[in-house]
């Protein structure tokens, strides 16, 4: 039976004997600027931080985790068109129920919100005893995970600190880790979180400040001044009254009466501050860091249903699938090699989350078509043509036959009939011209000013396009003198 992830560490720490190695540099940054943790769990509590970086952060990890993936047989062709999928396979179950509580949407939407706030994201891996093969992966904590560095290998491994305090060796088969390189540590990841702590700390301050206006009356505070000392007890009265009568929104404009001292305004106000500004700027500068823009977030000032198409196909290249490239190269370059030779020739890929240009797929399938006849019509095989212009396969029957002539219609109906459903060969185009004198037989006369809808039909009458096939002269040695003409589009001989 596979051991959960809980238990796993926990037995692993009962035995544990290897020392913690010195904490990496990127988890012990001291304080910022204005009292914020750079460490890696403050970096974490960030999201709360102001409404812009959760609506990020919220959004990027969401539209990650609903990505679809499936698991691929590659080709020997190497074009992604040509691989077969795999419906059934070990990894593609644990990539699928990563454990037992959890899928992998929210698998994939909690390790993303690690790395968009740390930078990293890690994944441990559970066997059962004795085992290779993954049974469960499960999403750890960054602040949790300290790599271990080696001068001989890089790195030896990894140790986990439990909520208890616990230490927990781990090798490099049972981490998985997803880093935005750090120029400063090979080791850890770089978050945008650090680049934009003044500004966190900014709006945090400003919406404290904000509050605290509206509590202490809506109003800016002052001084009272009085010209003697006072003494305790008459300090203490005068504050407790004070705040009983004129503290709070609901008090707000009541009259003060000073039995002893003086009012004086402060000059600063709410509008001086100019907080609106103040925290319009903190989330560009949230924004800025992320590289994302105000649609990205729901925020729209003019939209229309071509900017809106534009705006998603803008976040799905530039935001979801980089993310997705760097959870397909930890799936294809560690997962699956756990699984041992079973994955030879198999890759995982997601299906593309940008969403398909009406206009542009239009313009690229004429295209193609245009192309696909072109190269028919130069003698190229019909078989091959589609695959070669990037179109489906479909099963060639030949030139589509002609409709027979509805025998009920008049000729002009036939013709009217023709050029109305597009088909201009299929009026009736062709006419047979007989002479007509006391030379004339039977069926030459009878023949003599029939209509044929296209060539075909008109030469099976008259072989070469002269001559009657049942002319009763030719038959004795007199040449037939009938042919057939092909007429202009409103009926002239041509």
């Amino acid at each position: 039976m596979a051991r959960t992830l809980l238990g796993a560490l926990l037995n692993r720490a009962a035995t544990a004997t290897t020392p913690v190695p010195f904490a990496s540099r990127s988890q012990t940054y001291g304080r910022g600027f204005l009292g914020s943790s750079r460490g890696v769990e403050g970096q974490m509590r960030a999201m709360t931080a102001t409404g812009t970086l959760f609506a990020i952060v919220d959004r990027t990890s969401s539209a990650t985790a609903l990505v679809d993936w499936k698991l691929w047989r590659k080709a020997k062709s190497g074009r992604a068109e040509d691989r077969i999928e795999v419906t059934s396979h070990a990894a593609l179950d644990l990539w699928n129920k990563p454990n037992a509580f959890m899928p992998r949407q929210e698998f994939v939407e909690t390790q993303q919100q690690h790395f968009d706030l740390t930078g990293e994201a890690w994944w441990v891996i559970a066997r059962a005893n004795g085992a290779k093969v993954p049974l469960e992966m499960w999403p750890v904590r960054p602040d949790r995970m300290t790599p271990v560095p080696s001068r001989e290998t890089f790195l030896a491994g990894y140790i986990y600190t439990s909520p208890d305090g616990e230490q927990v060796p781990l090798g490099l088969d049972e981490v998985i880790q997803i880093r935005r390189p750090n120029p400063l540590d090979p080791y850890r990841g770089l978050s945008p979180v650090l680049s934009i702590l003044p500004d966190l700390d900014t709006a945090r301050y400003a919406a404290e400040w904000s509050r605290n206006f509206f509590v202490n009356s809506a109003q800016p505070g002052g001084l009272i001044q009085v010209d003697d000392r006072l003494s305790d007890d008459e300090f203490d009265e005068l504050r407790t009254r004070w705040n009983e009568q004129h503290k709070g929104v609901v008090n707000a404009h009541r009259v003060a009466i000073l039995e002893q001292g003086t009012w004086i305004d402060r000059t600063i106000s709410q509008r001086d501050m100019q907080f609106v500004e103040l925290r319009g700027a903190t989330s560009d500068a949230v924004r800025e860091g992320y590289g994302i823009s105000k649609t990205a977030i729901g925020d729209f000032e003019d939209i229309n249903r071509a900017s809106a198409l534009a705006a998603k196909a803008w976040f799905a290249e530039q935001q979801t699938v980089p993310r997705l490239e760097r959870i397909k190269g930890a799936l294809n370059n560690d997962l699956l090699p756990m699984f041992g030779a079973t994955t030879t020739g198999l890759e995982f890929d997601y299906e593309t989350p940008t969403p398909p240009d009406p206009e542009i797929e239009a313009q690229q399938l004429t295209a193609r078509a245009n192309a696909a006849a072109a190269l028919r019509t130069a003698g190229w095989e019909a078989a091959g043509v589609l695959s070669a212009v990037g179109l489906p396969e479909i099963a060639y029957v030949g030139s589509p036959a002609a409709p027979a002539p509805d025998t009920s219609l008049s000729d002009w109906q036939n013709s009217v009939a023709g050029l109305l459903g597009g088909d201009f060969e299929a009026a009736q185009r062709w006419v047979a011209v007989e002479h007509d004198d006391d030379h004339t037989c039977g069926p030459c006369r009878e023949v003599a000013g029939k209509t044929y809808k296209n060539r075909a039909e008109a030469y099976a009458d008259y072989p070469d396009g002269g001559g009657y096939k049942d002319c009763v002269g030719a038959k004795y040695g007199n040449p037939c003198r009938g042919h057939v003409e092909k007429r202009g589009r409103k009926g002239e001989g041509s």
